[in-house]
Formats: C-alpha cells, sequence, structure tokens
C-alpha cells in the first residue's frame, strides 16, 4: 500500500491500487475522447499530476492530461476496454473517495 502526501499536508492511503496493467494494444480505430472537469484539485503536483499518471496507466487509456489550472482532464481512450463512466470512477475513487468530482463535458 503506499501512502500520498497531499497539497494539504495530509497524509492519505491510495485506495486505487490494481494489478491492472495495459497489457492489450489500443487500436485508432476504437479511440474515443472524453473530457471532465474536475473539482477538489488544490494543486498542480500533489493533485493533477497524480490524477493524470492513475489515469494514462489504466488500461485501455492511450493519452490522459490533467490541467491544474482549468481544472480539466483530456483522456483518449480505446472504447472496447475502458468507457467514460469507469475513468470518471476511477477519478473519484481517488484518496479517500471523497476529495474529487469528475463531471463530463458534453461537446456541442
Amino acid at each position: 500500500m503506499f501512502l500520498i502526501v497531499s497539497c494539504k499536508g495530509e497524509v492519505q492511503k491510495d485506495k486505487t491500487q490494481s494489478t491492472e496493467t495495459k497489457e492489450v494494444a489500443v487500436l485508432p480505430e476504437n479511440l474515443e475522447e472524453v473530457n471532465f472537469e474536475i473539482n477538489g484539485m488544490t494543486c498542480a503536483l500533489g493533485c493533477a499530476k497524480m490524477i493524470e499518471n492513475k489515469l494514462a496507466n489504466a488500461k485501455g487509456v492511450d493519452s490522459a492530461k490533467v490541467d491544474f489550472e482549468t481544472k480539466l482532464a483530456y483522456i483518449s481512450f480505446d472504447k472496447t476496454q475502458q468507457s467514460k463512466e469507469e475513468l470518471q470512477k476511477r477519478i473519484e475513487a481517488l484518496l479517500d473517495g471523497n476529495t474529487y468530482k469528475a463531471s463530463e463535458i458534453i461537446k456541442e
């Protein structure tokens, strides 16, 4: 189990540890994109970078970028291996499960 020190100086257990790996190739024809607004981030390194790394290492994710300033996450993923709902749950489950709230941004 890992401990994470947040920007607020709090030590919290990372409850998202998983043996999940990116063994299956992400195929271009299956790529889908989703953008989330993430509330609850307090800094660029302890929050945004940690969320970005967790997303980038998830099965089926091709790329992930989390921008602390805009509070947005940009994710490209293989829709046959991952879903928008699973990615949202992954973000919201980080740390204590109550720190982050992710809302999908619907493109018009």
